[in-house]
């Protein structure tokens, strides 16, 4: 394994690039009122809810098309200049910043759904509309977009990262479910991968190639994306345990016995207290697991009858059902808020998180011994994990300005990263590589891998101006 990350780890040492004024004058010509080089707006556009620190990107341009991401791109290629795609900019490995220097090419307004094909269950939209945007435009399809990160995240950056999240479990992740593109490519060249059927076997997928790719291989500027039907009955369940372990086990037999639950997610005792604390709820403060069934009335409640039974196995207590919205609703925003009540538990931290993913056969294994190594450190954290699939999520809450807690909190993720590539799992299993986790891909992909990688790079944009600096170094 590498060694553990440091700051130099967190800050890839590649040099800024110099944006020539001549550069900046022609995105003004070009873009007018939509390119922007206030000090406010370039700072909102060079961080992200990571805790790594960067320079804000030179300028930013506010894409209303694909045409004026063709163009930003042109001319950025024309100057050597770096370009970062931005849209929600909820990403937590550092994508968006700009480590190189260069400009942000925010595609925020770049939000329309284009066309609903309901009888195929496909639809297309533009990169900038959030996944709550589509749910709601779509609502009266009686079809929904399940893929659902926790944050209000954009399709685009979803896409980008091979985003999954609490329904994974049952739906997949956006690997399964972006069935075309259309993408600017580093030359700002508009092409289109993919199509609206259901399979092909038509030449390279690159479709597949540009999802998680992070932007390093082009600016997406349209998803097609699967749609499914709204469940017929929809119920949502919490339960309590004596202790994590009891919690896993239970899912681990959830899931070996083949129960097609919608989502399982755990929460554990320290986040269960943060989350009463910012939402307002009386929760028991113990480990929990907080349950989705999707189907017929009778599948949902056979479902959740033998998950009960499981349950009561491995002593799970206080069984709360929510079978109305407004109930569901309640709980789920709980558990989105996770990160933020976290946050805000201790004044002025900043949260290095992780989001590694194993086979759920070893999930118990993996993250008993990581909950001994946090509570040794004396570092505060969270965990909250989508659990059903052998993901989940801590974050060490550190006072940003304090060097040791940071290297302590960086130490642990690299003790848990390894133990999660130890037992065949991996770095990241919905983030993304970003800056934060470069060592960690070369760890579980080996060298020749990355070498591939970045051969593939070096060949669509030999300039390296698409957020250089992400994923490896060149």
């Amino acid at each position: 394994m590498n060694a553990p990350a440091t700051h130099a780890h967190l800050q890839p040492g590649a040099p800024l690039r110099p944006v020539p004024e001549a550069f900046l004058d022609a995105l003004r010509a070009r873009f007018g009122a939509q390119c922007s080089t206030a000090q406010a707006v370039r700072e909102q556009h060079g961080r992200d809810e990571g805790s790594i620190q960067a320079p804000p990107p030179s300028a930013v341009v506010f894409a209303e098309s694909t045409q004026d991401v063709a163009d930003a791109v042109r001319l950025a290629a024309q100057h050597g200049v770096p370009v970062i795609p931005y849209g929600a900019g909820s990403s937590l490995e550092g994508h968006l910043l700009a480590i190189q220097g260069g400009i942000s090419i925010d595609v925020s307004r770049m939000n329309r759904l284009l066309r609903v094909d309901a009888d195929d269950l496909t639809v297309t939209v533009q990169p900038g509309i959030t996944r709550k945007q589509l749910n709601e435009a779509i609502k009266d399809t009686g079809l929904f977009f399940p893929i659902d990160p926790g944050a209000d995240a954009s399709i685009g950056g979803m896409a980008a990262t091979r985003a999954s999240g609490t329904n994974a479990v049952r739906y997949g992740t956006m690997r399964e479910n972006v069935l075309a593109l259309e993408v600017v490519t580093a030359a700002g060249e508009a092409i289109r991968t993919g199509t609206r059927a259901k399979k092909s076997a038509a030449g390279y997928d690159l479709t597949r190639l540009l999802v998680g790719s992070e932007g390093t291989l082009g600016v997406i500027t349209e998803v097609t994306l699967r749609l499914y039907p709204l469940p017929e009955a929809v119920s949502a369940a919490i339960c309590s345990f004596p202790s994590i372990e009891a919690a896993v086990r239970t899912v681990i037999q959830t899931i070996q016995l083949g129960v097609p639950i919608a989502r399982v997610e755990l929460i554990d005792a320290n986040t269960v207290r943060m989350v009463n604390a910012h939402s307002k709820l009386g929760l028991r403060e113990e480990p929990m697991l907080l349950m989705e069934f999707h189907g017929s009335p009778a599948g949902v409640q056979e479902q959740a009858e033998t998950v009960q039974s499981l349950a009561q196995e491995w002593n799970g207590n206080a069984f709360e059902w929510a079978t109305t919205p407004e109930e569901r609703t309640r709980l789920w925003t709980a558990r989105h808020n996770a990160y933020f009540a976290a946050v805000q538990s201790r004044s002025g931290c900043r949260a290095i998180s992780t989001d590694t993913c194993v086979p759920i056969s070893r999930l118990a294994d993996c993250l008993l011994d990581s909950v001994a190594e946090a509570d040794a450190s004396g570092i505060p954290y969270f965990l909250v994990g989508h659990v059903g699939d052998g993901n989940f999520h801590f974050g060490y809450l550190i006072d940003p300005d304090s060097p040791a807690e940071r290297q302590t909190a960086e130490a642990l993720n690299h003790q848990l990263v390894a133990r999660a590539l130890s037992l065949g799992g991996t770095c990241t299993g919905e983030h993304g590589v970003g800056i934060h986790k470069m060592g960690f891909l070369l760890d579980e992909t080996g060298p020749g891998a990355v070498a591939m990688m970045r051969a593939i790079k070096q060949a669509l944009d030999p300039q390296n101006i698409l957020n250089p600096g992400k994923i490896f170094a060149l």
